[in-house]
């Protein structure tokens, strides 16, 4: 009986101690995620290229070998967004991820249907203060909403052959990611019509 008891109040005690040490580690483990790990090696709304993956050398999980990929960690508190990114000549794709690594938005250079991926990324309230007479549709300008003021944007270029990889890491190379320092122009007045010409006289 007394063997019992002991052994309830190790199990209690050790339980205590495992569920302190788990408090105590999760701030640190929390602080671990990709945003956090890219932080060091990227800078804020531009284009980083990533290192190759490795086995054992990878900056982000699942990374493929056969793609290039870059990384734009952005900040949104300045203003909106321009994304510009070349299409490689195999298959290019972009994904936005929040700042808690939430998946929002995806395109590659198929949907795009373009050379060039070019699109704004803003805030909603920063979309909401966009002139209400501003000419935009889906054919013209690309504008995607992010939930979060910041956040990861991750390009990818496929490289089906490795010889092919200098080609698909300078695709990304040519990639643009930049706060736009200048308001969205606004739809500009139609001029207005000419007047018609006179008739001309009859000559009697």
């Amino acid at each position: 009986m007394i063997r019992l008891l002991f052994t309830i109040i190790a199990g209690v005690l050790l339980g205590g101690v495992v569920h302190l040490v788990s408090v105590l580690a999760l701030p640190r483990i929390a602080t671990q995620d990709a945003y956090s790990r890219l932080t060091p090696m990227t800078k804020e709304n531009a284009v980083t290229a990533l290192p190759l993956a490795e086995p054992n050398n990878a900056p982000m999980p699942f990374m493929d070998p056969a793609f290039a990929v870059a990384i734009c960690r952005y900040d949104l508190t300045d203003g909106p967004l321009k994304l510009t990114v070349p299409v490689s000549q195999a298959y290019t794709s972009v994904s936005f991820y929040t700042r808690n690594e939430v998946a929002y938005y995806a395109i590659n250079d198929r949907s795009a249907g373009r050379k060039v991926i070019e699109l704004d990324l803003m805030t909603e309230a920063q979309h909401s203060e966009l002139p209400e007479d501003e000419e935009v549709t889906a054919a013209d300008r690309l504008i995607i909403d992010s939930p979060t003021t910041t956040g990861l944007i991750v390009l990818k270029a496929l490289a089906p052959e490795p010889g092919l990889m200098p080609q698909a890491q300078a695709a990304l190379a040519a990639s643009s990611c930049k706060v736009e320092t200048e308001p969205p122009p606004a739809k500009q007045p139609e001029p207005p019509a000419p007047a018609p010409a006179p008739a001309p006289r009859s000559k009697r």
